[in-house]
């Protein structure tokens, strides 16, 4: 009987060297070539005179084609549009009416959407980022991401994996406000229509080329 389970336990070990955060962040990015997620957003501004910070929610649905496309469309309690076509991220906010244009090669750099999207191994992440797995909370397992970048607005990036499947991905900026987004109903594809990543700025908004 000894023997049974000294077996069972060997056979495993694998199983268990793999299940941490960095091994499913690896496998993330080398099988997840496309796909798309319902998310909510928590902002978290950071305290004052000992008084807890404010927090703002907001949700939509992310989509992502590897290499370097993706998009965040914001539809409570705002509509905004983020996207990124591979040559350039759009910013749209439709309560201003304006919309933002910037080359993405310069945008996207240390930022977690190179984690979700752009970087395709861990070895191309770490370029831009240190990274190290994280103790397991919440029933996750976690990678830190810390840029690399010592102008970075960022402070950190974490993200978290349940059964190997993205879950969570949370961002300290060097001001103290945290953003933590879960998502949820995450479907990974072969691939998405090229549609999906094109955006053209709605008539009479203002663009802003940065």
């Amino acid at each position: 009987m000894r023997k049974t389970i000294s077996a069972l336990a060997l056979s495993l070990l694998p199983l268990w060297a793999m299940a941490d955060g960095l091994s499913s962040l690896e496998a993330f990015m080398k099988t997840a070539q496309a796909g798309k997620a319902q998310f909510t957003q928590t902002v978290t501004s950071p305290g004052r005179d000992g008084q807890p910070g404010r927090s703002k929610t907001s949700s939509g649905e992310f989509q992502f084609q590897r290499p370097g496309k993706f998009s965040f469309n914001y539809t409570k309690p705002f509509e905004q549009l983020i996207v990124a076509d591979g040559k350039t991220l759009w910013m749209l906010d439709k309560d201003l009416n304006q919309v933002t244009q910037r080359a993405q090669a310069q945008a996207l750099g240390s930022t977690p959407a190179a984690i979700l999207a752009s970087a395709t191994d861990l070895e191309g992440l770490r370029k831009d980022f240190g990274l190290a797995n994280a103790p397991d909370a919440e029933g996750m397992e976690w990678v830190q991401a810390t840029p690399k970048a010592a102008d970075n607005q960022l402070r950190e990036v974490r993200v978290g994996f349940d059964a190997g499947k993205l879950a969570a991905l949370e961002i300290l900026d060097s001001f103290g406000q945290r953003s933590l987004i879960r998502f949820a109903q995450l479907q990974v594809l072969p691939s998405l229509p090229a549609s999906a990543f094109r955006f053209t700025p709605p008539a009479g908004v203002d663009v802003l080329k940065q």
